[in-house]
């Protein structure tokens, strides 16, 4: 049976688009199929004489299900586009393997100099695979489901005005802990905690810690610190019935809107993001590798020549 490998790239910039061509070509080489979401994609590879690459495929995932047959998904750019990768792979249950060609890329696992390694690496099966905790968001309106969502990162719910103040109540397991206006609140994964949560003041939680963080956003209040809770933990944010509206976004991508009285329920998700993995040195080395931490300490920075 032939291998196959989803492709996601963004076919705009030039250097994407080199990288894919290389990518096709290793693949290629190797004898296997690959599969491309944008017609853009699939015209500049044909044109480039890659038969391996079939009709593209409509991004319609709940029809189509464009990574089910796939081992892995092969994605060129930064996180933004790795997470829109994880719409895809997740349903199916298969792996992402994240190329960085964007800026700091903290959930991709190789650099665009190490392309051809990790195309070896996928061919020789030379990999691990992590599991990563998502969270589950139902949004509901006097007990009437609105929505239903998730995110691998987080779950922000946010003003929809930016003159107005969010008015907002958080619960952990139907227990009120505190009511504030504020600009939002964040429900981030480990996994989040290095992204939007981290810009916000959360703390840095190492993706084997099974917990979610909760990051209040501007609050005018006296306890409005970042809440780190179990993964068993339910967190529900109500929404002043008297107040403002809010926006719900996830992962910067999936958009709710939130009417006023609304409650956004969430809860850490059933089905897990796969994530792989090339590199094997521990969490600490990549968190001081990809913020270019300085780790010298101040007798080393300070000792005679």
């Amino acid at each position: 049976m032939t291998r196959q490998v989803l492709l996601v790239v963004n076919p705009d910039r030039e250097t994407n688009r080199e990288a894919a061509r290389e990518v096709a070509e290793l693949f290629g080489a190797a004898g296997f199929q690959l599969r491309v979401l944008d017609a853009k994609v699939a015209d500049f590879l044909a044109a480039q004489g890659h038969t391996t690459v079939r009709d593209p495929l409509p991004l319609t995932i709940s029809e189509d299900e464009p990574a089910s047959g796939v081992e892995l998904v092969f994605v060129l750019g930064g996180d933004g586009t790795l997470l829109r990768a994880a719409e895809l792979a997740r349903p199916a249950r298969v792996p992402i393997l994240g190329v960085n060609l964007g800026r700091m890329g903290f959930l991709t696992e190789a650099d665009s100099s190490a392309l051809a390694d990790a195309v070896r690496r996928v061919v020789d099966k030379s990999y691990q695979v992590e599991r990563r905790m998502t969270v589950d968001v139902t949004v509901t309106v006097d007990g009437d489901v609105l929505a239903r969502t998730w995110a691998l990162n987080e779950a922000s719910v946010e003003k929809s005005s930016r003159e107005r103040i969010l008015d907002a109540l958080i619960s952990i397991d139907a227990h009120p802990v505190s009511s504030f206006g504020c600009d939002g609140v964040l429900c981030a994964t480990p996994t989040g905690s290095t992204a939007y949560a981290f810009s916000a003041g959360g703390p840095i939680i190492w993706p084997d810690v099974e917990a979610l963080v909760v990051v209040p956003s501007n609050a005018h209040a006296m306890f409005a610190r970042p809440m780190v809770v179990s993964r068993e933990s339910v967190i529900d944010i109500d929404i002043d019935p008297h107040g403002s509206t809010g926006v719900l976004t996830c992962d910067g991508m999936r958009h709710v809107e939130l009417p006023v009285g609304a409650r956004i329920h969430v809860v850490a998700g059933e089905v897990p993001v796969l994530l792989a993995r090339l590199w094997e040195g521990p969490f600490t080395d990549r968190l001081v590798h990809k913020f270019a931490l300085p780790v010298k300490g101040w007798r080393e920075r300070h000792a005679p020549e």
